[in-house]
């Protein structure tokens, strides 16, 4: 038995004219910041010009999948297009990792062997760079958390904005002091800036898509509170996973005396069991398997 709910496909906000504006934004600063990388010969600009590049495709593909998890469920697809934000910040983050090992490694290079800087000319294209990140940055700050994809998006940007403030830092050290190495530097603190955060949607991402237990639900607590509700006798095959950011559900076989089946106080127990569900752990879709005390033989490859 199970409760019918919407699958959230009416509450999700429709963020595709703010990633549309953020994409737009970063393309200009993308062209900007291969111009200034080739006039001034700046490593840590054509570093950021990389993440840049990396964030249009993240963002195009963080926009797509805004369009699609908005498609109603259909009997191919129960779930409509929801795991297409998750499906898409696994990409950003491989993008991510890939420009960030680059960045890391040409950085190492130039700290050995600096080559001629034109400083002026990155504090000209390092402003225009932070200039435009902030903006990108105050468009997506109310929808930063309400998905994976958008708090991909939203990182994305975050961390192109210290890389242009690193860029603008390595120009004046540059232009004070000559020290040409400083370039470099702003470059590894661009790689760094980008590989541990995108290890961390790379995780949440591949958690939900492994269908692992949504962090912050304990299955033993679950457990606990639903052995507590009147007729219920055990639960197992206890299982809980993540369709996508905000969707929890959870399923487990429910045993029962006897006379439940008989005496008509199976729907009253479901109602019950859901709110325990929704009241204390915050999931609202689940599925039980009502089972007499008698059915466990049956059931072989039944678990705890």
């Amino acid at each position: 038995m199970s409760a019918h709910h919407d699958h959230g496909a009416d509450q999700l906000a429709d963020h595709r004219s703010k990633l549309r504006t953020v994409l737009i934004i970063t393309v200009t600063v993308l062209l900007a910041e291969v111009i200034g990388a080739a006039v001034s010969g700046s490593l840590a600009l054509l570093a950021d010009a990389g993440h840049m590049l990396s964030d249009v495709a993240g963002l195009t593909l963080a926009w797509v999948a805004s369009v699609l998890a908005r498609r109603p469920a259909t009997l191919a697809r129960t779930w409509g297009y929801r795991r297409a934000e998750v499906l898409a910040a696994v990409g950003q983050a491989a993008v991510l990792l890939a420009v960030g090992g680059f960045v890391m490694v040409e950085a190492i290079r130039r700290l050995v062997e600096p080559p001629d800087v034109a400083s002026g000319a990155m504090v000209a294209f390092g402003v225009i760079g932070l200039v435009g990140n902030t903006i990108g940055i105050a468009v997506l700050a109310g929808a930063r958390v309400e998905n994976l994809n958008m708090r991909a998006a939203f990182l994305e940007v975050v961390n192109d904005a210290l890389g242009s403030l690193a860029v603008l830092l390595a120009a004046v050290v540059i232009s004070v002091t000559g020290w040409v190495r400083a370039d470099a530097l702003a470059s590894l603190l661009i790689g760094a800036l980008i590989i541990p955060r995108t290890l961390k949607i790379l995780r949440e991402s591949l958690d939900v898509l492994l269908e692992s237990t949504p962090r912050g639900l304990e299955l033993s607590e679950v457990r606990e509170h639903l052995l507590q509700v009147a007729r219920v006798q055990a639960v197992h095959d206890l299982h809980a996973s993540q369709v996508a950011t905000g969707l929890p559900v959870l399923t487990a076989h429910v045993v029962v005396g006897d006379a439940c089946f008989q005496d008509g106080h199976l729907p009253a127990l479901l109602d019950e069991l859901q709110r325990c569900l929704a009241g204390h752990f915050d999931v609202e879709h689940s599925t039980f398997q009502f089972e007499a005390s008698g059915h466990a033989g049956h059931e072989p490859s039944a678990h705890s």
